[in-house]
């Protein structure tokens, strides 16, 4: 092997093995991040905060739709939710007339450690800090 392949080589394993880590760190985060929406789904049951009817978000800012599901929003622009099974769901779908007339499907979402991470200043928070904030709120919080 001349010593431009070999660079190439040890390059791709570096690579490679630069990829396999990242991924193992977002499982973990994710993983955690799981466990904080179980822990708070299972707090707000038991405090008895009341679930609502979630609705989803057109993208293209076109309206909501009904999704049958219920949950707690986590915050005020009713785009981040949480079901009393501990599912966590970004409530955005594409705009369409037959959701318009017989809801949308949401599917579940895994969710981030930080919420709005990349956003601008001040719009980015702790997914721990989010639920406290939540739960601190009661059903008081619409």
């Amino acid at each position: 092997m001349d010593d431009q392949a070999e660079w190439r080589a040890r390059r791709d394993q570096a690579v490679a093995q630069h990829a396999l880590a990242e991924q193992r760190q977002r499982a973990a985060e994710t993983e955690r991040a799981r466990e904080l929406v179980r822990r708070f789904a299972a707090e707000a049951g038991a405090r008895g905060l009341r679930t609502t009817a979630l609705t989803a978000f057109a993208y293209d800012g076109g309206g909501r739709y009904r999704t049958g599901l219920r949950g707690w929003y986590l915050q005020r622009a009713r785009t981040l939710a949480v079901t009393p099974d501990g599912t966590f769901y970004v409530l955005g779908v594409p705009a369409s007339l037959r959701a318009r007339l017989t809801g949308a499907q949401v599917p579940p979402a895994d969710p981030p450690l930080i919420v709005g991470r990349g956003a601008r200043d001040g719009e980015s928070m702790p997914l721990e800090q989010l639920l406290r904030q939540r739960l601190k709120a009661g059903d008081d919080w619409a």
